[in-house]
């Protein structure tokens, strides 16, 4: 039994609801800043900028790969990206023959607007915290997430 007196099989029930409420919210924020960002675009084509923001430049293989998209989305929506502005090909450096997508300068500076509003949901829902359960939030989310401190 824990400190608190529910069973665990309960606590695991609970702990599912909310992330499913977490995932949720975050998806709905998500497809708002993806409408902010470019209203014409799919919310899809904005987890890829999102993702060449974070993460730099790319290979399409790659991309496809690591946002969990087939290579023929992935190819549709980065000609959409690329005729909009946002992404750019370019020769990769290393080889010559293959093709690295990266952002504009006009995609980074779509993408900043787009999480200043992203972020304003989530400072609103922590202004009141301490910075105390702040950084014990901070630090649960690593460990849930299989990152040591």
């Amino acid at each position: 039994m824990n400190e608190i007196n529910v069973p665990r099989d309960r606590l695991e029930i609970e702990l599912g609801e909310q992330l499913n409420a977490l995932i949720s919210s975050a998806h709905a924020v998500n497809v708002k800043a993806a409408a902010k960002f470019d209203s014409s675009i799919q919310p899809a084509a904005f987890h890829l900028v999102r993702w060449l923001y974070s993460y730099g430049a790319t290979n399409a293989a790659a991309l496809a790969e690591s946002t969990a998209m087939d290579r023929s989305s992935v190819s549709r929506l980065v000609k959409q990206l690329q005729a909009l502005g946002y992404v750019k090909r370019e020769t990769s450096a290393n080889d010559g023959r293959g093709v690295v997508l990266s952002l504009t300068d006009y995609g980074q500076q779509k993408v900043l607007d787009a999480l200043k509003e992203k972020e304003s949901v989530y400072y609103e829902r922590l202004s009141e915290w301490e910075d105390a359960e702040l950084h014990d939030f901070i630090q649960r989310l690593r460990h849930f997430n299989g990152f040591r401190s």
